[in-house]
């Protein structure tokens, strides 16, 4: 299973900001269990799974000032973080 963040920002509909990700490398059984665990938007998009998650603005992952000089280390650990939570999800 490979996790990359695809796009984040605000969300205008929602009002609140939000980070996507691509998972890949996973078989239709994974994919399909993750679906019914997972309470956040989830699509398929190319044979890869999208999980949308929405957060309100202080629990952004990438709204600090810190964020915005380290971007790649701050996504690289939303990816691994990410790996670890659905990894979990999986040994259910």
């Amino acid at each position: 299973m490979k996790v990359k963040v695809e796009d984040f920002g605000f969300d205008e509909g929602a009002c609140m900001n939000y980070v996507r990700y691509r998972v890949s490398g996973l078989d239709d059984e994974l994919m399909e269990k993750l679906i019914e665990r997972l309470e956040e938007d989830t699509e398929i998009d190319d044979g890869d799974l999208m999980v949308t998650v929405f957060y309100q603005k202080e629990y952004f992952p990438f709204g600090s000032e810190e964020a915005k000089v380290r971007m790649d280390d701050f996504i690289a650990r939303e990816e691994i973080e990410m790996t670890v939570f659905l990894s979990s999800l999986l040994e259910d």
